[in-house]
């Protein structure tokens, strides 16, 4: 059978998506986008892979997250979108907002790793080669480096944007106190940091209370979450046990030892507010994390079209009120 060539939903504008400016920029996100760090590689089917970017395109998502050592096995969500972009969505390339990222372990040696010019430049020029790429619209370090010079490792990302091979810099999960250096860092150099990415939903907020969210919002600097489901718990997933199809079940980075009672009883309360909401606890979870400024967009992963456009359907209501904000946290203090 021979497939037939895509077509962008003529209404993908229009479908619901919303959009925010990314700090003090120019650049619009999708309050959801979509992130490929799993479901996405060798392991899995090229076709499902393909459904889901479509689904994501169809329905407004224009930006997707990517990484080096995204998969399983490393590179090969890179690839699969390389695939997808020279079959489909090549025509759609301006409308899109394409991320990847360099900081871990990628290939054996001493220059495999971390944050050193040489790693982040072969990095960079092996994933534009993956995706059938000519730039990225924001390439960020993926982790702080204690051993390399910050100067070193921010400047190799100014000199990628001022080569071309990246529009926009962004850092994720870096600390504070080096957040605030590269800020300062790249903004005297006139590439001020677009982004910074952390984990961050209603069970780990550790950005907040480390002060990351405020000071990317001070700097003006977008802020993008990830994880904000809790890798799965934070839906009606695991209420009745662990499924066998889950990514506990299969030995993924999620360990059963994490579906704790306590854990269980948490979510269960979560769900019941959910549920007066007229939400599934996804659509709730991923609803709090938009409900102010703060937060750009947030980065969804999906194993499935209808599992996305669950996620997506979190912002039909973005809105709480104070009693349900207190609920929540009363349930996970």
């Amino acid at each position: 059978m021979i497939l037939p060539v895509y077509r962008a939903a003529d209404d993908r504008y229009d479908s619901g998506m919303q959009y925010a400016r990314c700090g003090r920029s120019g650049v619009l996100l999708p309050r959801v986008s979509l992130g490929l760090w799993h479901n996405f590689g060798d392991v899995n089917t090229l076709a499902g892979s393909r459904d889901m970017l479509h689904f994501a395109f169809d329905h407004g998502v224009t930006c997707f997250d990517l990484a080096n050592n995204y998969g399983p096995s490393y590179g090969s969500a890179e690839e699969t979108f390389g695939r997808v972009m020279e079959g489909s969505f090549r025509p759609y390339r301006d409308e899109m907002f394409i991320a990847t990222k360099a900081g871990y372990d990628m290939w054996p040696g001493p220059y495999g790793n971390w944050g050193s010019r040489k790693y982040l430049f072969a990095s960079l020029h092996q994933s534009l080669r993956r995706m059938n790429l000519d730039y990225v619209d924001v390439f960020y370090s993926h982790r702080y480096d204690p051993e390399t010079p910050l100067e070193e490792t921010l400047q190799a990302l100014v000199d990628i944007v001022r080569q071309g091979k990246a529009l926009y810099v962004g850092i994720s999960r870096w600390p504070r106190e080096a957040a605030e250096f590269a800020y300062g860092y790249l903004a005297a150099r006139d590439v001020p940091c677009l982004l910074y990415q952390g984990r961050y939903n209603m069970m780990d907020r550790e950005v907040e209370q480390s002060g990351v969210l405020d000071q990317a919002y001070d700097n003006g600097v977008g802020f993008v979450a990830f994880s904000p489901l809790e890798q799965g718990i934070l839906t009606d997933r695991y209420l009745n046990g662990i499924p066998a199809d889950s990514r506990v079940a299969k030995g993924g980075h999620l360990k059963a030892a994490s579906i704790t009672p306590e854990i269980i009883g948490k979510v269960r309360a979560l769900n019941e507010i959910a549920l007066r909401r007229g939400q599934t606890l996804a659509e709730m979870s991923l609803a709090w994390l938009l409900k102010d400024g703060k937060v750009t967009s947030v980065i969804i992963g999906s194993s499935s079209v209808s599992q996305l456009a669950d996620s997506l359907r979190c912002l039909d209501n973005t809105t709480f009120t104070p009693e349900e904000l207190a609920a929540i946290d009363s349930v996970l203090k």
